[in-house]
């Protein structure tokens, strides 16, 4: 599944490649608004890329760039003309070359994030594009969504359920989502947020700051060794 692209470029600092993070959920959830928040906590203190998906407009993107929330120049957009799933599962070329070309320019990067565009419950990145991934759904789409499952609800790394604010306007049930959530993905984490009256995202960017530093960790190029002679 495109694992070749998983190879470790080491950057001349002793950084390897950047940890790629996924983000992925329905139309609407939330993912462009969580991209941004992250880039508005985590900018300060990390070096950072993103990439955006689209199917025929780079509208993510230009949210994003107008946002302020990066350097409008380390914002990626591709544009997948076909099934979202496609170009962050199956052919993601397009995807490998945005990522890799905003290392070469802005390199070492410690994060770059994917955000694919609108899709829905099925929705999975491959592991040759994304180390890690998060899957955000929201309140609105109703308190059932959760046990229905679906790969994207059951393996991400992350689940992010969105949108609390709503909750009593849609007559969901946070204790329910809680529930449902917690059976169907074995013990991985799920966090409750609501974008609108977190701005930075708090809880989620603290998860992705110790994915990053567990990559660093785990990747960077070896110190060069210094004879005794």
């Amino acid at each position: 599944m495109g694992g070749n692209h998983a190879d470790h470029h080491h950057a001349p600092d002793g950084h390897g490649r950047a940890l790629r993070l996924g983000i992925g959920g329905p139309v609407g959830s939330g993912k462009t608004a969580l991209v941004a928040a992250l880039c508005r906590t985590l900018g300060p203190s990390m070096r950072l890329g993103v990439v955006t998906n689209d199917i025929y407009t780079t509208e993510d993107a230009d949210f994003l760039r107008r946002a302020g929330v990066l350097d409008p120049e380390r914002i990626s957009a591709v544009q997948t003309g076909c099934c979202p799933h496609t170009a962050i599962r199956d052919d993601i070329a397009a995807n490998i070359d945005a990522v890799e070309g905003l290392e070469e320019r802005f390199g070492p990067l410690d994060l770059v994030i994917v955000e694919s565009g609108g899709d829905n419950l099925t929705a999975t990145f491959s592991r040759g594009l994304a180390d890690k991934q998060i899957f955000v759904l929201d309140v609105s789409g109703g308190d059932k969504v959760p046990r229905k499952g679906g790969p994207g609800v059951t393996t991400a790394d992350l689940l992010l359920i969105n949108k609390t604010d709503l909750a009593p306007l849609v007559g969901a049930d946070l204790t329910v989502m809680s529930r449902d959530a917690a059976a169907v993905r074995d013990g991985k984490p799920v966090l409750f947020t609501s974008l609108r009256e977190d701005r930075g995202a708090h809880s989620v960017a603290e998860w992705v700051t110790g994915l990053v530093h567990d990559w660093a960790h785990h990747h960077r190029a070896p110190a060069p060794t210094t004879s005794t002679a």
